[in-house]
């Protein structure tokens, strides 16, 4: 099992993942949500000044979100800082990138050429845009060498989308396995874990674990409201949750849905997130149980854990990786 780390970006976000490389995390993954946090691409940037041997990417990176060039440049540019050795690009459809700025995820039949496109680009191709050729024309010295050949991983659940991800030879992201997903052909599994390292005598329903793991355990609450997906009615206090997200006016709905998201606890997600709630992330416990839940998660076909630490980021880092790391 490979312990990673994610980021939101912000101000902070390259000298944290400074400290994960010093801790022994595998890759930093930086996530591309410009609506809550800062740029993606400046933020790996600045980590690439400041580490030697941890993996980077955007986890995951919105292809709707830039022109494809725009996209190929900037994996080009992050390649010439660190070498292909060292990135790693994950691809969303848009939650939360999309859903923050009250826009639907990208329609899945699109997705798989919108990420070829980018990939044709770092290859050296040519590919119609509008309707016009385009190419990467830098010259030597001016960009690393074409071809760029760099691992792909696909923010994708279902059926369709675990096949697709096969088929293209990339990876997956997923922040809750389904039971019955198969992952056959396919050589990375991440999950994105949320959670906090209790220390003694705390439980769930103690402050600082509230607000540590709540900004995590509410991206599941956002997801089902928006998605229309039954399961919501499942979590603690879903019905006030529900309640308070119909009360604001339909147009705004997100704004207020998303503000603080995976950060801080908003105001309606603090009257919704309690102790019982927490139970959703999969790393709420004490540092012995951390590698017992690693084992599960090997045996659902995990390969890799990208944890999010919130709140005091040093520390949260630093117990994760003496409980899963040793």
């Amino acid at each position: 099992m490979k312990i990673s780390a994610a980021f939101p970006p912000v101000p902070d976000t390259p000298a944290h993942i400074e400290l994960a490389e010093q801790l022994g995390y595998e890759t930093a993954w930086v996530y591309d949500t410009p609506a809550l946090q800062l740029d993606v691409w400046m933020t790996l940037a600045l980590a690439a000044s400041r580490t030697e041997r941890i993996r980077l990417g955007p986890g995951v990176l919105i292809p709707s979100l830039r022109h494809p060039m725009v996209t190929a440049a900037a994996i080009t540019t992050l390649v010439g800082l660190v070498g292909q050795d060292r990135v790693v690009i994950g691809a969303g459809t848009g939650f939360t990138g999309r859903r923050a700025m009250g826009q639907k995820p990208l329609k899945w039949a699109e997705f798989p050429g919108m990420v070829g496109d980018v990939q044709a680009l770092l290859r050296g191709e040519a590919i119609e845009v509008d309707g016009e050729l385009a190419q990467m024309l830098h010259w030597p010295g001016q960009a690393a060498n074409r071809p760029i050949e760099v691992p792909w991983i696909l923010g994708v659940n279902g059926p369709r989308g675990l096949a697709a991800a096969a088929d293209m030879g990339a990876g997956v992201f997923t922040s809750r396995p389904r039971p019955d997903a198969d992952y056959v052909g396919i050589d990375d599994v991440i999950l994105l874990g949320f959670g906090t390292i209790l220390d003694e005598g705390e439980t769930p329903d103690s402050p600082r674990v509230i607000d540590t793991a709540g900004p995590g355990v509410t991206v599941a609450y956002h997801a089902f409201l928006e998605q229309g997906d039954a399961r919501i009615d499942g979590f603690p206090n879903a019905a006030r949750f529900q309640e308070l997200a119909a009360a604001v006016p339909d147009r705004e709905r997100h704004l207020h849905l998303h503000e603080g998201h995976l950060t801080e606890l908003n105001a309606i997600d603090r009257e919704v997130i309690t102790g019982d709630a927490l139970a959703i992330a999969p790393f709420v416990c004490p540092a012995a149980e951390v590698a017992p839940r690693l084992d599960r998660l090997t045996d659902q076909g995990v390969t890799e854990v990208a944890f999010q630490p919130m709140g005091d980021i040093d520390r949260e880092l630093r117990a994760f990786a003496e409980a899963a790391l040793g």
